[in-house]
């Protein structure tokens, strides 16, 4: 875990969403002290997952306002060149080195810590599977 700086930091689908899920609060409980007060950024592939959830949940109007507040205080980061680039050169060294983050199943977790090592901010998950990248600062809190 790197130590909290306060600057901005990429926020992981599940990290995201755990102030908005009940089953959640844990989680975010755990986190918060790690992101309160932080500018944070999120990847185009947060936002598709998270309103996909909300959709095929059926969120009513008072949890849909919500996310939509949280959405409007990160800087999505849409496809362009340069994540382009990032994104071909992660997936690259994921599949020569033989890390999971390389298999078909993480293709939105390809996306999202490629946001975060373009911008060069730490990634903000509870997700084993983004351990041991080849240069992406992880701020989590799962054991060692």
């Amino acid at each position: 875990m790197s130590p909290p700086d306060r600057g901005p930091v990429d926020l992981d689908t599940g990290i995201f969403s755990s102030e908005f899920v009940r089953s959640g609060s844990a989680l975010a409980d755990a986190y918060r002290p790690l992101t309160d007060g932080r500018a944070f950024l999120v990847s185009f592939a947060t936002e598709a997952e998270v309103r996909f959830g909300a959709t095929l949940a059926g969120w009513g109007q008072a949890r849909t306002r919500r996310l939509e507040q949280q959405l409007s205080r990160a800087a999505v980061i849409w496809p362009g060149p340069d994540l382009l680039a990032a994104y071909v050169d992660l997936r690259v060294w994921c599949l020569r080195h033989g890390h999971g983050l390389g298999q078909k199943s993480h293709e939105a977790d390809r996306w999202i810590a490629a946001t975060a090592m373009l911008f060069r901010v730490p990634l903000v998950a509870h997700d084993a599977v983004f351990r041991g990248v080849d240069g992406l600062d992880l701020i989590t809190t799962l054991p060692a």
